[in-house]
């Protein structure tokens, strides 16, 4: 399923019970297929205690609500005792009804409308447990290598008020800690922070590399993150991120839908004059910045199928970030064919066929 179409989740026949759901509890506003209100209730946030609740709804019915830290625990709760769930975008949610009044049971009640006139976007979630561990895992190694940015930057800038102008690799090994401390004013207490800002970076470099370590090993049970690594640009970190936020080739409907929710696709814009075509705002940046990551790593590696379509693409008059984007866009459609085909990687297929596909 693609998870940018607006879906129509509710039959014409079917209940619908929308939730508004917090740590502590849980607002319910359920609609009968008329569209008139059924019951309104809250329970407590816990799995017994909304299935029983449900139970008075009736069936058919359909539960839906928000995307959020609790959807995967409450989706797969209610998904394994029988119930039909949806899980649908805050976001646009929150731009079609925060009109009127606002409170708890009339978010319920909104998100019950609003599925029952089919204007909800639907979120992915992935089938398995073992898929969204994996997931997490992916998206926790790349907060930890913000994290250790962000504590080398803190660093570089503590530097830079004593007249030091270091970049992090000059401490990033410990052997060279001693010549940069000598640089430093012999003051105990510049000396003392110092040190306390290196002890928060060391912290941040080794849990990076424990939870890289981890990610590889469960990386290597998925033959498909495998066969991605044969094109240039993507190891184990970039294939891995693809293919946990993609999660299944098969929610996509074509190459520009895949290419939009990457953020490397267009997407129109234009009220009461011409329409343009821009790249989209709201996307995932971790998967955004790995896609386009891997064409620019494949594109200064200079011997390879991926540079020579840039090269070319520059030779027919477009700027260098338009031909890295289309560079991105070719290898996310090939990564996309061998994941629908099970197949392995063609490079002498590169430039023949998939070189007319992409657009500018």
């Amino acid at each position: 399923m693609d998870s940018t179409q607006l879906q129509q989740v509710v039959g014409a026949r079917e209940r619908v019970a929308g939730l508004d759901v917090h740590c502590a509890f849980t607002e319910l506003a359920a609609l009968g297929p008329s569209g008139r209100v059924i019951r309104r209730d809250r329970v407590a946030t816990a799995i017994p205690e909304l299935l029983a609740c449900l139970a008075h709804v009736g069936q058919p019915r359909v539960v839906v609500f928000e995307e959020g830290p609790l959807a995967d625990w409450l989706m797969r709760g209610l998904t394994e005792r029988g119930e039909r769930v949806v899980v649908c975008d805050p976001r646009r949610n929150a731009l079609v009804a925060k009109e009127s009044d606002k409170d708890d049971p009339i978010d319920a009640l909104k998100l019950a409308q609003l599925a029952r006139g089919g204007y909800l976007r639907l979120v992915h979630h992935p089938q398995t447990l073992d898929r969204m561990v994996f997931k997490r895992r992916v998206a926790l190694y790349h907060d930890r290598v913000r994290n250790r940015v962000r504590q080398a930057n803190r660093v570089m800038a503590q530097a830079r008020f004593y007249g030091l102008f270091v970049q992090e690799h000059a401490f990033a090994d410990r052997a060279k800690e001693a010549a940069l401390l000598a640089r430093l004013p012999a003051s105990p207490e510049v000396r003392r922070d110092w040190r306390l800002l290196l002890d928060g970076y060391r912290a941040a470099q080794r849990q990076e590399v424990q939870v890289e370590r981890g990610l590889v090993r469960l990386a290597r049970a998925y033959p498909e993150i495998l066969r991605f690594q044969a094109l240039p640009g993507y190891g184990w970190i970039r294939a891995a991120t693809f293919f946990v936020f993609v999660d299944t080739p098969w929610r996509f409907r074509n190459k520009a839908a895949l290419w939009k929710y990457l953020g490397i696709g267009l997407a129109r814009r234009g009220t009461g004059g011409p329409v343009r075509l821009g790249v989209p705002q709201a996307v995932n940046r971790v998967l955004k910045t790995a896609v386009v990551g891997a064409a620019q790593t494949a594109i200064t590696a200079g011997k390879n199928e991926f540079g020579a379509l840039y090269e070319r693409w520059l030779t027919n008059g477009l700027t260098p970030r338009l031909a890295r984007r289309n560079v991105a866009r070719t290898q996310t459609a090939v990564l996309w064919g061998m994941w629908k085909n099970g197949g392995e990687y063609r490079p002498e297929w590169i430039g023949r066929s998939l070189q007319t596909a992409v657009v500018s």
